[in-house]
């Protein structure tokens, strides 16, 4: 195994929990009655970038995500801390209808409601069908696609340059992370802003044990070392 950024050979183990089932496989009458399937779950840090991240990668991000059964709505202080958010942006960036909103994983709309309520332009991109087609039909504008560099090209061809791009509980879960900030690189505007958010931060992690984190669809866990250095290998 290499690194997912730095492409350095993988020497230091850092967490094993053995064998585990994926976390949102959940089991039916059926398949309960089936053997269930166990992967390792290892994850290592890397010596040269130390970008913490996951050794096996047992499943491909469309198996993973492609119809997938978490709804932001779900949480009512994840609904008070997405307005909040949206509230602050606005106002930090004096933001308005000149502005374009897009959002990477953008779920059920949950955020992007609040900037399409001050009619600022908006797009979601979300990988899972099921959730996409659902935001569509809350009138939040969602292109169900996998966000990367290829899909980055496809919405600047067509217009797509973004002054503001939010990234919320995404990072972690993508397998090529390279790939995915370069889209972020095409996609924004000269001075655009990027907002990135996310729960797999070494700080607290270490600090406090939070060994909970580590899943399968977890592919990396940054620290702010790790990710300046990825970022800044992209001029951000």
């Amino acid at each position: 195994m290499k690194c997912r950024f730095c492409d350095e050979e993988l020497k230091y183990l850092m967490v094993d929990l053995g064998m585990t089932p994926l976390a949102n496989a959940y089991l039916d009458t059926k398949s309960i009655q089936e053997e269930e399937l166990f992967y390792p779950l290892r994850i290592s840090v890397c010596h040269n970038c130390l970008l913490v991240q996951l050794v096996e990668s047992v499943e491909s991000p469309k198996q993973l995500f492609s119809e997938y059964l978490y709804f932001s709505s779900f949480s009512k202080t994840w609904l008070n801390h997405a307005e909040e958010l949206a509230n602050n942006l606005i106002k930090k960036f004096s933001l308005d209808e000149g502005n374009q909103i897009t959002e990477i994983a953008s779920n059920d709309g949950y955020l992007l409601k609040h900037f399409k309520n001050s009619n600022i332009p908006i797009l979601g991109i979300e990988p899972a069908e099921n959730i996409a087609k659902f935001a569509e039909e809350q009138g939040i504008k969602t292109i169900n696609k996998f966000f990367g560099l290829k899909t980055a090209n496809e919405l600047k061809e067509n217009g797509y340059d973004t002054n503001l791009l939010i990234a919320i509980n995404v990072l972690p879960h993508v397998p090529n992370v390279k790939d995915f900030v370069e889209g972020i690189k095409k996609i924004l505007k000269p001075n655009g802003i990027c907002v990135i958010q996310f729960s797999t931060y070494m700080l607290p992690f270490l600090k406090d044990t939070e060994f909970d984190s580590i899943y399968h669809e977890h592919y990396s866990y940054f620290s702010l070392l790790s990710i300046k250095k990825i970022f800044s290998s992209f001029k951000f």
